[in-house]
């Protein structure tokens, strides 16, 4: 998670992503405590898709 949404937590920045950029991720703690303040995605779209995805994200993360 990038360190101006790491306050948010893993699962309440995935539910973020899935609102704002329309972009799902799986939460780092879902993979173990140690995996909180982490989210995972899984690349498995075309060009194009993961293309939209990226802007998407772009939008989304202002604070980046």
């Amino acid at each position: 998670i990038p360190e101006p949404y790491l306050d948010m937590g893993s699962l309440e920045f995935s539910a973020y992503l899935v609102k704002e950029a329309l972009v799902a991720a799986s939460p780092g703690v879902g993979f173990g405590q140690g995996g909180e303040g982490h989210v995972r995605f899984a690349l498995i779209e075309n060009e194009h898709r993961i293309g939209q995805a990226v802007r998407n994200l772009r939008k989304a993360l202002p604070r980046l």
